[in-house]
């Protein structure tokens, strides 16, 4: 018999070789005051099981068979928990065990979401990463999470990742493989196992000792700047972040929730999968974005609830055309994040679609802000605007804000930010941060109080500071002169400029002010833009002057990394001192 998760998060760990994420102390606190549940993933599977046994469940990409070959299906929650047995019992049989650590590098899919389970009801813990990741990338995680096998496909789009795990794991590393292509040398994760397979899986896994405390996830940092690091998850984190997220979503289980993110790291499990895993409802999984495909799937499916980049929605927005080939009237919510939010397209898609757009913020570490539209009904404030948790005399939607302390500190001074107005690093500690970096890949982000400091500016605004304003990462200010300028206010407001599809802000040397700003523009097709166009419409904004670009550039597409950040430093690398 497993041991209750009350129990088993008492001990330490001397004791086991489990690994976990928190020390003893606080998994008790956080479970006497509610804010974790004594729950993992696989008993939610089970309760999903229970509930609703026929209902769908989990669809995949609709473009599948392009991607790996095998052919999209729909599982019930019923065929889902048989197909994470059998997945989890021909991975007992080829030795994963509690507590190892396996590589997972899958598009988003079926085979993806029986991965973590299978992986989840073996104890092992999960390592994603995007499937965009090639060798370098693979290897680098593989050795840094001390990983004992690696979960792949046999192709996709072309490429034959299971060889390039195979090589990557060097004979020392078993690589499993989903679908047609699968090499010799890979174990093939398509065919049957037996009753006696199914039988051992269900001894071995009656016998396991698990806590809510047991690592179950190592997700990367998306390495705009460096490399990644890594970032241990935990039952109990990961389901405090999940609730957050769903006090704003507002899923059921008659809801089609559409997942375009990668499910490797925040965005795609806190935002999608996780909250489906609570209350029920028909995962559709997407990737890559591809906007015929996207449209096709939501119309299809009915989809009521999905996540767009702030680019995709201001697009859609504004091309009648295209948006009247798509069918979005089932649409009820959309979340959007890791980008300013241009106040008139999220007040266009309520008032004119109507259709909700939620203000998300967050990061792999812990940081959840929540901008749901019971806490902001104005869509203009709630573009702008995210709610700062323990503001005197106010309530948030999410549970989170009564769990999570957040503090702002002068970046210069390290004193406290008081005063409306006031601009400081964000800092937070509550049951959704995570416990420290995987050792050996990053120093620990914690200040002499425990909360985590999180890199990203904001400004205290609202009546009595209820209120936070992104300004920018701290490492993004661009220092002109002396004048702090943060690109993102700048890309906010050239987000809705005539003719600009997509827009970032740049700092480059300048040998009299240190720096200034250069602004890469994506102009919408058959658009002209111009740096006088750009600011003039910044001026009639009356922006300071200090802060206006003085250089433009246009490029067919801004640099990301595959999980869609924007990569500010090869824009950089392209820059040099204006031009004599």
């Amino acid at each position: 018999m497993a041991e209750s998760p009350v129990t088993a998060a008492a001990r330490t760990d001397s004791a086991v070789s489990i690994p976990t994420c928190h020390p003893a102390d606080r998994v008790r606190e956080y479970l006497d005051r509610g804010w974790w549940q004594p729950d993992t993933l696989p008993e939610l599977l089970q309760r999903r099981v229970d509930t609703a046994p026929d209902a769908p469940a989990v669809t995949d990409p609709a473009n599948l068979a392009a991607l790996t070959g095998a052919q999209p299906q729909t599982l019930s929650w019923r065929e889902l928990d048989e197909r994470c047995t059998d997945l989890a019992a021909a991975l007992y049989r080829n030795g994963i065990r509690q507590g190892d650590a396996v590589a997972v590098l899958l598009p988003n899919s079926i085979a993806l979401t029986a991965t973590y389970f299978a992986l989840w009801r073996l104890g092992a813990v999960a390592t994603p990463m995007p499937a965009s990741y090639r060798r370098h990338e693979l290897s680098g995680i593989v050795a840094a999470a001390d990983a004992t096998a690696i979960i792949t496909t046999g192709e996709l789009s072309g490429r034959e990742l299971a060889c390039e795990a195979l090589e990557v794991a060097a004979g020392s590393r078993t690589v499993f493989a989903f679908g047609p292509a699968v090499p010799d040398n890979a174990i093939a994760l398509d065919e049957p196992v037996d009753a006696a397979d199914r039988e051992r899986l269900r001894c071995y896994v009656g016998g396991l000792t698990v806590s809510v405390n047991d690592r179950v996830t190592i997700c990367w940092t998306s390495g705009t700047e460096a490399a990644p690091k890594g970032i241990p998850r935990c039952h109990g984190d990961w389901l405090a972040m999940a609730w957050g997220v769903q006090d704003g979503l507002h899923l059921t289980p008659e809801s089609v929730l559409l997942n375009p993110f990668p499910m490797v790291n925040m965005a795609g499990f806190a935002a999608s999968f996780l909250p489906w895993l609570i209350t029920g409802g028909h995962l559709v999984q997407h990737q890559p974005l591809d906007l015929p495909v996207f449209l096709g799937q939501i119309a299809r499916h009915r989809v009521t609830h999905t996540s767009m980049p702030p680019a995709l929605l201001t697009m859609l927005l504004h091309n009648e055309a295209l948006r009247a080939s798509a069918d979005l009237s089932s649409l009820q919510r959309v979340g959007s994040g890791g980008a300013p939010l241009p106040p008139s397209v999220v007040r266009g898609w309520q008032d004119d679609l109507g259709i909700e757009v939620l203000n998300f913020f967050g990061s792999n570490e812990g940081v959840s802000l929540l901008g749901a539209p019971v806490d902001f009904p104005d869509p203009v404030i709630r573009a702008q605007y995210l709610p700062r948790y323990g503001a005197p005399g106010v309530r948030w939607a999410t549970r989170l804000a009564e769990s999570t302390r957040v503090k702002l500190v002068d970046v210069r001074t390290g004193a406290p930010v008081t005063e409306v107005g006031g601009i400081g690093e964000l800092r937070l500690a509550g049951p959704a941060v995570f416990g420290g970096y995987l050792p050996g890949t990053a120093t620990e982000p914690f200040d002499a109080d425990g909360f985590l400091c999180s890199g990203d500016v904001f400004e205290l605004c609202g009546e009595d500071g209820r209120y936070l304003r992104f300004v920018d990462r701290i490492k993004e200010i661009i220092i002109r002169g002396g004048m702090n300028i943060a690109p993102a206010e700048i890309e906010g407001l050239l987000a809705d400029a005539p003719g600009v599809a997509e827009v970032a802000v740049v700092g480059y040397p300048d040998p009299v002010l240190g720096e200034k700003c250069c602004a890469f523009v994506v102009p919408e097709p058959g658009a002209t833009v111009t740096l006088d166009g750009l600011v003039e419409h910044l001026r009639a904004r009356e922006v300071a002057s200090f802060k206006l670009p003085e250089r433009l550039e246009i490029v067919d597409a801004l640099p990301r990394n595959p999980v869609g950040k924007l990569l500010r430093r090869e824009l950089r690398s392209t820059l040099i001192e204006d031009p004599v």
